[in-house]
C-alpha cells in the first residue's frame, strides 16, 4: 500500500472520530457514538504493535498538515484517546497478574475437595493443577522460543504432595510465567498451538485461559463472574481465530451440519457471525442472517462460547433455531 494511500485514509479515519467525537445529540444519538468509538478502538486494539505505532505516526503527521486551532488539537489527540502508544503486550501481562490474583484468592477460599461445577467430574484441585500446567508450559515456551511443539507431560512442574498447597503453587506459576513475558519481544517468531506463530500468541492466550477458568471457580462458588465488554470482545475473536487450529474443536465443527450462528453484543454493538458445515468453518465481524441469533452482554456471550453460560439462560435473546447453536455448543466445548 503506497504511502499516499496510507496516509489517505488515516486523515480520513481522523475526520471522522473526530466528527464523531464532536457531533452535537441531537444531531447523533450519543449512544450511538459510544458503540461506534469503542468498536473502532476495539479493532485498533487488535493491530500488531509496529502497526499501532505507524498509525498514531499517520494521525500525528495527519494534524501537521492543519493550522494550530482545535482541530489540529483533536486530531493531536486521537492517538492517545485510542491508546495507540500503549504496549499491548504489557496491558495483556498486566490483565493476566490482575486475573490470577483473583483466582488464586478464589481458590484459596475452597476445599480442594469442592467440586467445578461448570467442569462435571473435577474439583478445586483439579481445576488449579490443570490451569498452573498450562502456565508452567507456556513459560517453557516462551523462554526456550520453542521451535516445535513440546508436551506439558515434557515440561517439569513441581507440582506439591498436598492439594492444599495448590494456591501458592499457582502463585510462583503466575509469576515465573509473567516474568519470562515480559522479558521477551512479542514479535519474535516461535511455535505456538494457534494462529500467531509469536510470542505475543501466549499473553493474550494465557489471558483467557485464567478468565474463564475464574469464572469456572466463581460460578462453583455461587458468584458471578465479570469480564469488560472490551476484553471479552477480544475473548470471543481470539477463541475464533484459534478454534481451525485446535484440533479437538475443529474436528467435531467440521462434521457439524451446514448452519450459522450469529452474536450480538448488547452493551457495545459489535456482532460476529460464525458458519459451519460443508464449506467449512468461518467467521466475520458483522450480523448477517443466521440459523440462529444470540444477543446479550459481551461478557455473558464469551461464557457462553466456552460452554459456561447456557443457551436458556435469561441474559439472552435467541431466535432463530437453538438447535443449531446447541449442536455448536457440545462441539466447541472447551
Amino acid at each position: 500500500m503506497s504511502d499516499a494511500l496510507l496516509n489517505a485514509l488515516a486523515e480520513a479515519l481522523a475526520d471522522v472520530v473526530i466528527s464523531i467525537d464532536t457531533c452535537e445529540d441531537d444531531v447523533l444519538d450519543p449512544d450511538t457514538a459510544v458503540k461506534w468509538l469503542e468498536t473502532t478502538g476495539f479493532l485498533l486494539d487488535r493491530l500488531p504493535p509496529a502497526d499501532r505505532r505507524e498509525l498514531a505516526r499517520l494521525f500525528r503527521r495527519a494534524a501537521g498538515r492543519h493550522p494550530e486551532g482545535a482541530w489540529q488539537d483533536e486530531l493531536l489527540r486521537i492517538p492517545d484517546s485510542f491508546g495507540l502508544d500503549d504496549d499491548q503486550h504489557e496491558l495483556y501481562c498486566d490483565a493476566i497478574e490482575y486475573v490470577e490474583g483473583r483466582f488464586v484468592a478464589a481458590v484459596r477460599e475452597a476445599d480442594p475437595a469442592t467440586p467445578v461445577t461448570t467442569c462435571p467430574g473435577w474439583t478445586f484441585a483439579d481445576l488449579v493443577r490443570h490451569h498452573g500446567t498450562t502456565q508452567r508450559w507456556m513459560e517453557h515456551l516462551v523462554r526456550t522460543l520453542a521451535a516445535e511443539r513440546v508436551w506439558s507431560r515434557e515440561v517439569p512442574l513441581d507440582l506439591p504432595d498436598d492439594p492444599a498447597d495448590y494456591p501458592d503453587w499457582l502463585a510462583r506459576s503466575t509469576a515465573a510465567a509473567l516474568d519470562t513475558l515480559r522479558k521477551v519481544d512479542p514479535d519474535t517468531p516461535m511455535w505456538s498451538n494457534g494462529a500467531d506463530q509469536r510470542v505475543g500468541y501466549f499473553p493474550r492466550r494465557l489471558l483467557f485461559e485464567a478468565i474463564v477458568h475464574l469464572a469456572d471457580a466463581e460460578l462453583s462458588l455461587s458468584r458471578e463472574p465479570s469480564v469488560t465488554p472490551g476484553t471479552a470482545a477480544d475473548g470471543i475473536e481470539e477463541f475464533l481465530e484459534n478454534l481451525p487450529y485446535f484440533s479437538w474443536l475443529a474436528e467435531p465443527v467440521a462434521r457439524l451440519a451446514d448452519g450459522s450462528i450469529g452474536l450480538s453484543s448488547t452493551d457495545t454493538g459489535a456482532s460476529w457471525t460464525v458458519t459451519f458445515g460443508e464449506a467449512g468453518f468461518a467467521w466475520t465481524k458483522s450480523a448477517a442472517a443466521p440459523s440462529v441469533h444470540v444477543a446479550g452482554p459481551t461478557g455473558d456471550l464469551l461464557l457462553l462460547m466456552y460452554g459456561r453460560r447456557g443457551v436458556d439462560d435469561p441474559r439472552f435473546r435467541v431466535t432463530g433455531d437453538p438447535a443449531v447453536l446447541t449442536a455448536w455448543l457440545a462441539a466447541t466445548r472447551f
